[in-house]
């Protein structure tokens, strides 16, 4: 990884394939409450899924790509770990990220050598207009600004970044910091969630949980696979909750 190029390129491998083939990263945490003059609570545990493919954009030049996906993921009792179908009388609303695409162009992406190992981190702030406006969504929308903070790394094994597979071992971890969900309707409440997550990069889709995989099958089997081509916008939690929720 002795240029910016093949620094790009070790990176694509980690976080997917420079194969088109489809890989699936899998994680599990937990989603923490944060609040002023109020103790911090473990609300949910949450696991999910994103599929994906890695696909050359020729029309953009060298080294760049498209990442196709689709993300799933789900809120959990924090105790036993169960599906939530409702929280606080609340109906959950899980995520559906379909799409959840990304346009790839070579960029310095921070890493850190680690022994044997490389982290590659992604730090991205997102501050933009909030799909649910607080005069159309005051009990659903914690502001007309969307902040939030995603928190990625990547860790892979040097020995397997020299070698010349198009795609190599990963695991990761994964932090946010974001507004009250729309679905608990928490309002202007001061405060916000921590998301705390840790996963890695699966041998194939049917290593993901079992039941995580049936809940899938029986509600979006879909999310199975990665797109076949892009689309845009992509979909959020925010987008999703208007999509279900439409102004009247």
């Amino acid at each position: 990884m002795t240029t910016p190029a093949e620094l790009f390129r070790s990176f694509a491998r980690t976080r997917a394939s420079l194969d088109g083939e489809e890989v699936t990263y899998w994680w599990s945490g937990d989603v923490y409450s944060w609040a002023p003059d109020e103790p911090y609570q473990r609300l949910f545990g949450f696991e999910g899924l994103n599929v994906s493919r890695l696909v050359q954009d020729a029309e953009a030049g060298p080294d760049a790509y498209q990442l196709l996906t689709r993300e799933a993921a789900f809120y959990l009792d924090p105790t036993t770990r169960e599906i939530l179908e409702t929280w606080q009388d609340q109906p959950v609303v899980h995520v559906w990220n379909d799409p959840a695409n990304q346009k790839w162009r070579p960029f310095p992406v921070p890493t850190t050598e680690l022994g044997g190992q490389v982290c590659f981190s992604l730090e991205i702030p997102l501050a933009y207009p909030s799909p649910l406006p607080v005069a159309q969504y005051p009990l659903h929308s914690a502001g007309d600004t969307y902040k939030a903070l995603e928190l990625f790394q990547f860790f892979a094994d040097r020995a397997d970044l020299e070698g010349s597979a198009p795609g190599v071992p990963a695991t990761m971890s994964w932090s946010r910091m974001s507004p009250w969900l729309p679905w608990m309707a928490q309002g202007q409440r001061p405060g916000g969630l921590t998301f705390h997550c840790r996963g890695r990069k699966l041998g194939s889709y049917e290593e993901v949980p079992g039941r995580t995989r049936a809940y899938i099958a029986a509600h979006h089997p879909e999310f199975a696979h990665a797109p076949e081509e892009w689309s845009a916008p992509n979909e959020t939690s925010w987008t999703y909750f208007r999509k279900l929720n439409p102004v009247r």
